[in-house]
Protein backbone atom coordinates (compact mmCIF):
# COMPACT_ATOMS: atom_id res chain seq x y z
CA UNK A 1 0.00 0.00 0.00
CA UNK A 2 1.29 3.28 -0.90
CA UNK A 3 2.21 5.59 2.40
CA UNK A 4 2.71 9.14 2.22
CA UNK A 5 6.58 10.15 0.60
CA UNK A 6 8.98 10.35 3.32
CA UNK A 7 9.90 13.85 2.35
CA UNK A 8 11.45 16.71 4.64
CA UNK A 9 8.64 18.94 6.18
CA UNK A 10 10.90 21.87 5.27
CA UNK A 11 13.89 23.40 3.06
CA UNK A 12 16.45 23.59 5.23
CA UNK A 13 16.47 19.83 6.88
CA UNK A 14 19.57 17.83 6.57
CA UNK A 15 19.48 14.45 5.66
CA UNK A 16 20.89 12.16 8.37
CA UNK A 17 20.47 8.91 6.84
CA UNK A 18 17.65 5.64 6.79
CA UNK A 19 18.15 4.28 10.06
CA UNK A 20 16.37 0.85 11.10
CA UNK A 21 13.65 1.59 14.23
CA UNK A 22 11.83 -1.26 16.05
CA UNK A 23 12.44 -3.47 12.61
CA UNK A 24 10.99 -0.47 10.66
CA UNK A 25 13.02 1.87 8.01
CA UNK A 26 12.36 5.20 8.29
CA UNK A 27 14.44 8.54 6.65
CA UNK A 28 15.67 11.21 8.58
CA UNK A 29 16.82 14.63 8.51
CA UNK A 30 17.76 17.19 10.84
CA UNK A 31 17.60 20.91 11.51
CA UNK A 32 19.15 22.45 14.32
CA UNK A 33 18.32 20.34 17.93
CA UNK A 34 15.00 18.63 15.97
CA UNK A 35 15.00 15.80 14.27
CA UNK A 36 11.90 14.63 11.63
CA UNK A 37 12.04 10.90 10.90
CA UNK A 38 9.58 9.51 7.94
CA UNK A 39 8.92 5.58 7.31
CA UNK A 40 9.99 4.26 4.38
CA UNK A 41 7.51 2.00 2.20
CA UNK A 42 7.77 0.09 -0.76
CA UNK A 43 5.50 2.16 -3.60
CA UNK A 44 6.60 5.13 -1.80
CA UNK A 45 6.78 8.35 -4.21
CA UNK A 46 9.48 10.41 -3.29
CA UNK A 47 11.29 13.58 -4.86
CA UNK A 48 14.45 15.94 -3.70
CA UNK A 49 16.34 18.56 -4.39
CA UNK A 50 19.74 18.48 -3.21
CA UNK A 51 21.03 21.73 -1.85
CA UNK A 52 25.16 22.30 -0.27
CA UNK A 53 27.30 22.54 0.89
CA UNK A 54 27.35 19.18 2.22
CA UNK A 55 27.94 19.06 6.13
CA UNK A 56 29.64 17.10 8.79
CA UNK A 57 26.64 15.25 10.13
CA UNK A 58 28.26 15.29 14.00
CA UNK A 59 28.21 12.92 16.46
CA UNK A 60 25.32 10.41 17.12
CA UNK A 61 26.03 8.18 21.06
CA UNK A 62 23.78 6.53 23.36
CA UNK A 63 22.91 9.38 25.11
CA UNK A 64 21.59 11.13 21.54
CA UNK A 65 22.54 13.19 18.79
CA UNK A 66 25.46 15.96 19.16
CA UNK A 67 25.43 18.37 16.52
CA UNK A 68 29.24 19.18 14.51
CA UNK A 69 30.26 21.98 16.79
CA UNK A 70 32.10 23.62 13.69
CA UNK A 71 29.60 23.10 10.81
CA UNK A 72 32.65 21.65 8.88
CA UNK A 73 32.20 21.04 5.20
CA UNK A 74 32.96 17.16 4.13
CA UNK A 75 33.15 16.14 0.51
CA UNK A 76 30.57 15.98 -1.73
CA UNK A 77 31.32 12.93 -3.03
CA UNK A 78 31.82 9.88 -0.82
CA UNK A 79 30.23 8.23 1.97
CA UNK A 80 32.44 9.84 4.97
CA UNK A 81 29.89 12.10 6.18
CA UNK A 82 32.44 13.74 9.38
CA UNK A 83 35.08 15.55 10.01
CA UNK A 84 38.14 14.94 11.66
CA UNK A 85 36.80 16.24 14.86
CA UNK A 86 33.79 14.37 14.98
CA UNK A 87 35.53 10.91 13.96
CA UNK A 88 37.56 11.25 16.69
CA UNK A 89 34.79 11.79 19.25
CA UNK A 90 32.57 8.98 17.78
CA UNK A 91 32.54 6.38 20.41
CA UNK A 92 31.02 3.57 17.52
CA UNK A 93 34.05 4.29 15.09
CA UNK A 94 36.35 4.24 18.04
CA UNK A 95 34.94 0.61 19.19
CA UNK A 96 35.40 -0.62 15.35
CA UNK A 97 38.98 0.45 15.40
CA UNK A 98 39.98 -1.28 18.06
CA UNK A 99 40.37 1.94 20.25
CA UNK A 100 38.32 0.53 23.13
CA UNK A 101 39.38 -2.62 25.40
CA UNK A 102 36.49 -2.34 27.63
CA UNK A 103 33.48 -0.17 28.20
CA UNK A 104 31.12 -2.37 30.56
CA UNK A 105 28.37 -2.74 28.19
CA UNK A 106 27.13 -6.46 27.23
CA UNK A 107 27.88 -7.11 23.31
CA UNK A 108 26.23 -9.98 21.16
CA UNK A 109 28.17 -12.09 18.59
CA UNK A 110 26.32 -12.77 15.33
CA UNK A 111 26.88 -14.07 12.01
CA UNK A 112 25.19 -12.85 9.38
CA UNK A 113 24.70 -14.21 6.15
CA UNK A 114 24.69 -13.01 2.59
CA UNK A 115 24.87 -14.93 -0.17
CA UNK A 116 26.55 -18.91 -0.59
CA UNK A 117 30.02 -18.71 0.92
CA UNK A 118 29.54 -15.29 1.65
CA UNK A 119 29.62 -14.65 5.74
CA UNK A 120 30.47 -12.26 7.94
CA UNK A 121 30.95 -12.23 11.59
CA UNK A 122 30.55 -9.37 14.30
CA UNK A 123 29.62 -7.66 16.93
CA UNK A 124 26.47 -5.26 17.92
CA UNK A 125 25.92 -3.79 22.09
CA UNK A 126 23.28 -5.84 23.37
CA UNK A 127 21.15 -3.22 23.65
CA UNK A 128 20.63 -2.47 19.90
CA UNK A 129 18.96 -5.88 19.28
CA UNK A 130 19.00 -6.64 15.86
CA UNK A 131 19.44 -3.21 14.37
CA UNK A 132 22.86 -3.84 12.93
CA UNK A 133 22.20 -6.78 11.45
CA UNK A 134 19.04 -4.60 9.04
CA UNK A 135 21.37 -1.91 8.54
CA UNK A 136 23.82 -4.60 7.27
CA UNK A 137 21.43 -6.04 4.93
CA UNK A 138 22.17 -9.11 5.78
CA UNK A 139 19.53 -11.79 3.84
CA UNK A 140 20.32 -14.27 7.21
CA UNK A 141 21.44 -13.59 10.50
CA UNK A 142 21.90 -15.58 14.16
CA UNK A 143 24.06 -14.58 17.49
CA UNK A 144 26.02 -17.24 18.66
CA UNK A 145 27.31 -16.12 21.87
CA UNK A 146 27.02 -13.05 24.11
CA UNK A 147 29.38 -11.29 27.07
CA UNK A 148 31.58 -8.57 27.55
CA UNK A 149 33.88 -6.84 25.09
CA UNK A 150 36.95 -8.46 25.82
CA UNK A 151 35.27 -11.86 25.28
CA UNK A 152 33.52 -11.33 22.23
CA UNK A 153 35.92 -9.08 20.88
CA UNK A 154 38.52 -12.69 21.09
CA UNK A 155 35.47 -14.98 19.75
CA UNK A 156 35.02 -12.78 16.95
CA UNK A 157 38.65 -12.92 15.62
CA UNK A 158 38.89 -16.53 16.40
CA UNK A 159 36.42 -17.30 14.43
CA UNK A 160 37.50 -15.19 11.49
CA UNK A 161 41.04 -16.32 11.64
CA UNK A 162 39.97 -20.27 11.79
CA UNK A 163 38.64 -18.74 7.97
CA UNK A 164 34.55 -19.71 8.80
CA UNK A 165 33.54 -16.43 8.06
CA UNK A 166 35.12 -12.57 7.46
CA UNK A 167 35.64 -9.75 9.84
CA UNK A 168 34.76 -7.03 6.76
CA UNK A 169 32.98 -7.18 3.29
CA UNK A 170 32.65 -4.62 0.80
CA UNK A 171 29.04 -3.15 -0.26
CA UNK A 172 30.40 -4.51 -3.98
CA UNK A 173 30.49 -8.17 -2.87
CA UNK A 174 27.34 -8.15 -0.79
CA UNK A 175 25.24 -6.34 -3.46
CA UNK A 176 26.69 -8.88 -5.96
CA UNK A 177 24.63 -11.74 -3.68
CA UNK A 178 21.33 -10.19 -4.68
CA UNK A 179 21.03 -11.62 -8.31
CA UNK A 180 21.31 -15.01 -7.14
CA UNK A 181 19.57 -15.46 -4.04
CA UNK A 182 19.01 -19.47 -2.74
CA UNK A 183 15.88 -20.90 -1.99
CA UNK A 184 15.01 -20.33 1.81
CA UNK A 185 15.54 -24.10 2.44
CA UNK A 186 19.21 -23.70 1.13
CA UNK A 187 19.80 -20.74 3.07
CA UNK A 188 18.84 -21.79 6.23
CA UNK A 189 20.74 -25.26 5.83
CA UNK A 190 23.88 -22.84 5.01
CA UNK A 191 23.34 -20.89 8.57
CA UNK A 192 22.83 -23.84 10.54
CA UNK A 193 25.70 -25.87 9.40
CA UNK A 194 27.86 -22.59 9.81
CA UNK A 195 26.38 -21.89 13.78
CA UNK A 196 27.35 -25.51 14.33
CA UNK A 197 31.07 -25.30 12.93
CA UNK A 198 31.30 -21.77 15.05
CA UNK A 199 29.86 -22.66 18.30
CA UNK A 200 32.53 -26.10 18.54
CA UNK A 201 34.94 -24.02 17.64
CA UNK A 202 34.25 -21.85 20.60
CA UNK A 203 33.96 -24.03 23.20
CA UNK A 204 35.57 -23.21 26.06
CA UNK A 205 35.70 -19.48 25.61
CA UNK A 206 35.10 -17.06 28.03
CA UNK A 207 31.43 -16.68 26.96
CA UNK A 208 28.24 -17.34 26.75
CA UNK A 209 27.25 -19.62 23.99
CA UNK A 210 23.67 -19.27 22.46
CA UNK A 211 22.82 -22.50 21.18
CA UNK A 212 18.85 -21.92 20.97
CA UNK A 213 18.83 -18.72 19.12
CA UNK A 214 16.36 -18.55 15.94
CA UNK A 215 17.73 -18.21 12.52
CA UNK A 216 16.27 -14.71 10.65
CA UNK A 217 15.49 -14.23 7.14
CA UNK A 218 15.16 -10.82 5.41
CA UNK A 219 15.28 -11.83 2.26
CA UNK A 220 11.21 -11.43 1.76
CA UNK A 221 11.60 -7.91 4.12
CA UNK A 222 14.38 -6.67 1.24
CA UNK A 223 11.96 -7.49 -1.74
CA UNK A 224 14.73 -9.50 -2.69
CA UNK A 225 12.54 -13.30 -3.39
CA UNK A 226 13.38 -13.07 -7.00
CA UNK A 227 16.76 -11.24 -6.40
CA UNK A 228 17.69 -7.79 -7.62
CA UNK A 229 17.12 -6.45 -11.10
CA UNK A 230 19.46 -7.79 -13.84
CA UNK A 231 20.12 -3.94 -14.92
CA UNK A 232 20.48 -1.27 -12.84
CA UNK A 233 22.02 2.21 -12.25
CA UNK A 234 23.94 3.06 -9.21
CA UNK A 235 24.49 6.01 -7.69
CA UNK A 236 28.59 7.18 -6.93
CA UNK A 237 28.03 10.46 -5.91
CA UNK A 238 25.33 13.74 -5.49
CA UNK A 239 26.35 16.63 -6.43
CA UNK A 240 25.15 20.60 -4.86
CA UNK A 241 21.63 21.08 -7.16
CA UNK A 242 21.03 17.40 -8.06
CA UNK A 243 17.28 16.17 -8.04
CA UNK A 244 16.13 12.28 -6.97
CA UNK A 245 12.92 11.31 -7.81
CA UNK A 246 11.12 7.99 -8.27
CA UNK A 247 8.69 5.19 -6.81
CA UNK A 248 10.44 3.23 -3.93
CA UNK A 249 11.09 -0.80 -3.69
CA UNK A 250 11.75 -2.02 -0.50
CA UNK A 251 14.65 -0.69 1.17
CA UNK A 252 17.57 -3.17 1.72
CA UNK A 253 19.46 -2.09 4.73
CA UNK A 254 20.95 1.09 3.64
CA UNK A 255 19.57 1.22 0.05
CA UNK A 256 16.86 1.96 -2.03
CA UNK A 257 16.17 1.00 -4.98
CA UNK A 258 14.23 3.83 -7.11
CA UNK A 259 11.94 3.18 -9.98
CA UNK A 260 12.53 6.27 -12.02
CA UNK A 261 10.12 5.60 -14.92
CA UNK A 262 8.66 2.53 -16.79
CA UNK A 263 11.45 2.38 -19.85
CA UNK A 264 14.52 3.13 -17.35
CA UNK A 265 16.45 0.73 -15.14
CA UNK A 266 15.72 1.17 -11.29
CA UNK A 267 18.37 3.38 -9.81
CA UNK A 268 20.09 2.37 -6.78
CA UNK A 269 21.04 5.11 -4.17
CA UNK A 270 23.34 3.82 -1.06
CA UNK A 271 21.45 6.41 0.99
CA UNK A 272 24.95 7.61 2.77
CA UNK A 273 25.70 9.83 -0.21
CA UNK A 274 22.38 10.97 0.70
CA UNK A 275 23.64 12.38 4.10
CA UNK A 276 24.89 15.39 5.16
CA UNK A 277 23.10 17.30 1.88
CA UNK A 278 20.35 19.60 2.38
CA UNK A 279 17.02 18.77 0.93
CA UNK A 280 13.67 20.26 0.08
CA UNK A 281 10.44 18.73 -1.62
CA UNK A 282 11.33 18.90 -5.61
CA UNK A 283 7.98 17.20 -6.69
CA UNK A 284 7.33 15.19 -9.78
CA UNK A 285 10.65 15.36 -11.79
CA UNK A 286 13.88 14.18 -13.61
CA UNK A 287 17.63 12.18 -11.54
CA UNK A 288 19.52 15.02 -13.07
CA UNK A 289 22.85 16.18 -11.08
CA UNK A 290 23.82 12.09 -9.99
CA UNK A 291 26.70 10.38 -11.35
CA UNK A 292 26.12 6.51 -11.52
CA UNK A 293 27.78 3.64 -12.92
CA UNK A 294 26.02 1.02 -14.67
CA UNK A 295 25.48 -2.49 -12.73
CA UNK A 296 24.82 -5.93 -14.74
CA UNK A 297 23.68 -9.14 -13.63
CA UNK A 298 27.04 -11.41 -15.12
CA UNK A 299 26.59 -13.79 -17.56
CA UNK A 300 26.51 -17.30 -16.53
CA UNK A 301 30.07 -18.38 -16.63
CA UNK A 302 28.81 -22.42 -17.44
CA UNK A 303 27.29 -21.06 -20.72
CA UNK A 304 29.14 -21.10 -23.98
CA UNK A 305 30.25 -18.20 -25.74
CA UNK A 306 29.28 -17.16 -28.77
CA UNK A 307 31.43 -17.64 -31.46
CA UNK A 308 30.42 -14.53 -33.35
Amino acid sequence: MTTSAPQPPAAGWTATGLRWQDGRPVLTARNGGREHARAVASGTPVGWLVGGPRRCTGVRTSGGHRPCPFGAVVEAAGKAVQCQSCQDADPGLALARDQVLDNGRTYRLYLAWFGPGVVKVGITAEQRGTTRLLEQAALGWTFVGRGPLPGVRRAELTVAQAGLARERLTTRTKSACWWDVPDAATRRHELVELRASVLRLLAGHAIELLTDQPLADHVELFGLEAGAPPLYHEVTALHDGATLAGTLRPPIGRHLFLDTGPQDPPLLLDTRLLTGWTLAPAGPTACTGLATGVRRRPEDRGAQESLF
